[in-house]
């Protein structure tokens, strides 16, 4: 069993359900972008404004966001566990594995941080 400190006492269940309906709610959110501008031919950007600057889109793109978020990092989490051990980089394999995952867990925010200072304007 993998332990680290960045695991933050997770299971795999969690992480599997993290997985499955961040997935459900990504799909759901591509699904309705592709079927608003195959249902809307000719758009153009006063349309697409106007569909980003109802409340209810703004809060579905931020639940797509931060379910991407989510799955971002439980999928970066798995690889590094799985990839970056002991067996493949030697001694050094616990510090990469936190630079890496430090890395990916400040980039995840800076994402988030910045997709809801685009749909909110803040």
């Amino acid at each position: 069993m993998v332990t680290n400190v960045t695991n933050f006492a997770r299971s795999g269940l969690a992480d599997w359900m993290v997985q499955r309906v961040s997935a459900v709610v990504l799909a759901a959110y591509t699904l309705f972008l592709l079927g608003y501008v195959v249902l809307n031919p000719g758009m153009g950007f006063a349309e697409w404004q106007g569909l980003f600057s109802n409340d209810a889109m703004r809060i579905f793109s931020l639940l797509a966001l931060v379910a991407l978020c989510a799955h971002a990092w439980v999928g970066m989490w798995t690889i590094s566990t799985d990839y970056l051990t002991p067996m493949a980089l030697g001694k050094s394999a616990t510090a990469v594995r936190f630079i890496f995952q430090a890395a990916c867990g400040i980039a995840i925010f800076v994402f988030l941080a910045w997709g809801v200072q685009i749909l909110w304007g803040i």
